[in-house]
């Protein structure tokens, strides 16, 4: 579907938790009637426990409090976490509860990796960033690096819908009758400010593709510059297309990779890709002064995005994702100007010359760890044509350990 772009909003952006942390809390605090809250981790750390605190805050003085985690993601979280917020009034789910965690079925890789607020049907907070504290990390990898955007105004209608779209399904497939509920209050969508903005959606029925398709009509406008960063980039072949295609009309393109990784065959597999694109004039860096888990682009300085969608297979085939996308040049340059202000303070520049004189061991690293990903998106059986190479029109593909 396309999307729909509103105007009339006001947009915060929120660097990382140092941004997003206190405005979250403030808002909870200040809740009078109704919590929405997804996470794909709610971790057991200093911050899981002070949001958890003021869910429970707020739960007493009698504000419904809806809580949706993920049970892969989140799979501790009913020890953890549960008795404390249902003691104190809390709703809470966890979606897909894992049970046998060594045993492969496809629906597992369906995960909510959705990372979204909405109090009072008023304000909502979009993005990428899991209640964990950023310095959850490894000592080499902390503070974690990441975007969140405040919301305000009529994209907030599209927010609060598929919040409570949600917990109606992860309510009915779990038997929770009881939390199946009438809207407490209707959202607040009056004009707020002046920012046009459309909130997206991925799922496995009417929206499996509108984030990808949304990334890829902007590419394909693009006339000046595409700076995308973002924590893992498996593009397939269409994305893949379109960021050539780009290159080749004179559009500057500038990625900015995780180069430090809590996945090491996704980042290896990615790799494989470097030189392909770097043959195409397209600009890699990688950042290394901390764990990465962006998931943001600017383009031309009047289209951005913030979100939960990787660009890679798992996000835009098989997870539950959600983005805002904005057309207004003030809040692109911001995160622009952040982006780049990042990569000056923690990146490296990738140049062809390393990959192509890389030893053979390596190049076969980086390609079996390609092809493998590939095999385990065919292995679910959910990846469409579009994922799928062909051969009479390459499109940004790894390249072979021979070459």
């Amino acid at each position: 579907m396309a999307a729909e772009f509103l105007p009339g909003n006001r947009l915060t952006l929120l660097n990382s938790g140092q941004d997003y942390f206190p405005a979250l809390l403030a808002e909870i605090e200040a809740a009078q009637s109704e919590i929405y809250l997804e996470s794909y981790i709610f971790a057991d750390d200093e911050v899981g426990h002070a949001i958890a605190g003021a869910l429970c805050r707020a739960a007493r003085r009698g504000v419904q409090v809806n809580v949706t985690v993920d049970g892969f993601g989140s799979r501790n979280f009913s020890s953890e976490f549960m008795p404390l917020l249902t003691a104190a009034g809390v709703q809470a789910m966890q979606y897909r509860p894992e049970i046998g965690r060594f045993h492969f079925k496809r629906h597992r890789l369906r995960r909510l990796h959705r990372k979204l607020v909405v109090i009072d049907a008023r304000v909502a907070f979009v993005g990428g960033i899991n209640i964990i504290d950023d310095n959850n990390a490894p000592d080499d990898m902390r503070p974690r690096y990441d975007y969140a955007v405040r919301v305000e105004g009529p994209a907030l209608q599209q927010v609060h819908h598929a919040v409570r779209r949600i917990w109606e399904i992860v309510a009915w497939v779990n038997f929770k009758r009881r939390f199946r509920h009438a809207p407490v209050v209707a959202p607040h969508c009056a004009l707020a400010g002046a920012q046009t903005a459309a909130f997206l959606i991925r799922d496995n029925i009417r929206h499996r593709n509108d984030i990808l398709h949304a990334y890829i009509a902007a590419i394909n406008a693009a006339q000046e510059e595409i700076l995308i960063a973002n924590a893992y980039f498996l593009p397939g072949v269409r994305f893949g297309r379109a960021l050539q295609a780009a290159a080749r009309r004179g559009v500057r393109i500038t990625v900015m990779l995780q180069g430090k990784t809590d996945h090491p065959l996704l980042r290896f597999a990615t790799q494989a890709l470097y030189l392909a694109a770097l043959e195409s004039k397209i600009r890699i860096f990688e950042y290394e002064k901390s764990f990465m888990h962006a998931k943001v682009a600017v383009i031309d300085g009047e289209w951005a995005t913030v979100g939960s969608s990787n660009i890679d297979p798992f996000s835009l085939l098989l997870a539950k994702e959600a983005n805002i996308v904005v057309r207004d040049a003030a809040f692109a340059g911001e995160l622009r100007q952040s982006i780049y202000a990042a990569m000056a303070d923690g990146a490296r520049e990738m140049h062809a010359e390393t990959f192509t004189r890389q030893p053979i061991h390596s190049r076969l690293l980086r390609w079996l760890s390609y092809g493998l990903v590939r095999a385990l998106v065919g292995l679910t059986g959910y990846g469409p044509k579009h994922w799928q190479a062909d051969e009479e029109t390459p499109g940004l593909t790894a390249e072979s350990p021979a070459e």
